[in-house]
């Protein structure tokens, strides 16, 4: 099945096409990024329902809206990303039985957060192109929408995508560059 075939069985609610690329070809994909966002076990059914229930709402709008300038799986790694990371700021994973947390009793960040994020800024600092860094930051770490951006910059969305393109070029030269001056 071609891309617009399957994004019109989507918003014509097809079942088989439904079933097919949800729960057989995107499997992978889901269960890769699935594995990525949460670190805990997730029902793997019961996030794909949500998703598909947000690409689904406003008579599908977002289906609709999706240009084909990019495959429909490469758009869609994009937009199940971001919602899972959504989805994983709003769920509690409860198995213990324990109570849940409780943010106030929680006094520093974890040490590995502080890493992470100490490490993160060095590698902004070695980043020739600033404006790079402020992409990255609001849409990846802020989880800005493109097209907010794109607005806020005076630039299309397009060119918003060139921009991160390069910025993840960028950022992932300096970081292997980084990499090898450690090893050493």
């Amino acid at each position: 099945m071609t891309d617009q075939e399957i994004v019109k069985g989507l918003i014509e609610r097809d079942g088989y096409v439904t079933k097919d690329f949800f729960f057989v070809k995107c499997k992978p994909l889901f269960c890769s990024i699935m594995n990525i966002v949460f670190d805990y076990q997730v029902e793997y059914d019961e996030l794909v329902n949500e998703l598909y229930l947000y690409l689904m709402e406003d008579d599908a709008i977002k289906l609709r809206n999706f240009g084909f300038r990019s495959s429909v799986y490469q758009w869609l790694k994009i937009l199940a990303t971001r919602f899972f990371i959504k989805k994983r700021a709003k769920m509690i994973d409860n198995v213990s039985g324990e109570t849940p947390f409780d943010k106030q009793e929680y006094i520093a960040a974890p040490e590995s957060d502080v890493a992470v994020k100490y490490d993160m800024e060095r590698l902004f600092e070695a980043m020739p192109t600033k404006r790079y860094v402020y992409v990255i930051r609001r849409l990846i770490l802020e989880d800005c929408e493109p097209e907010e951006l794109a607005r806020e910059m005076k630039i299309t969305t397009a060119n918003l995508y060139n921009i991160k393109r390069r910025s993840m070029a960028q950022l992932t030269r300096i970081a292997l560059e980084d990499i090898k001056e450690y090893g050493k």
